[in-house]
């Protein structure tokens, strides 16, 4: 499922990273990784901040439908 979907408090492990192999390589290069935990801190209107690793990230809705948990 997308990470859009997680509820918030939801630890979520990546499964797959979809997109342009430039929004690819940007959401490995902040930790966006097979295999990352990663989980949903707050959604406001589709909007998402996640906790990857030691850092929080916000991401909108199109982003956080190509991360596939």
């Amino acid at each position: 499922m997308p990470l859009s979907m997680c509820g918030v408090g939801q630890e979520c492990t990546v499964k797959k990273v979809g997109g342009s192999p430039e929004i690819k390589q940007r959401l490995n290069e902040i930790g966006f990784n097979v295999g990352t935990p990663v989980s949903v801190v707050s959604s406001i209107n589709g909007n998402i901040i996640v906790q990857v690793k030691d850092s929080r990230f916000a991401i909108d809705k199109a982003m956080a439908n190509r991360i596939m948990v």
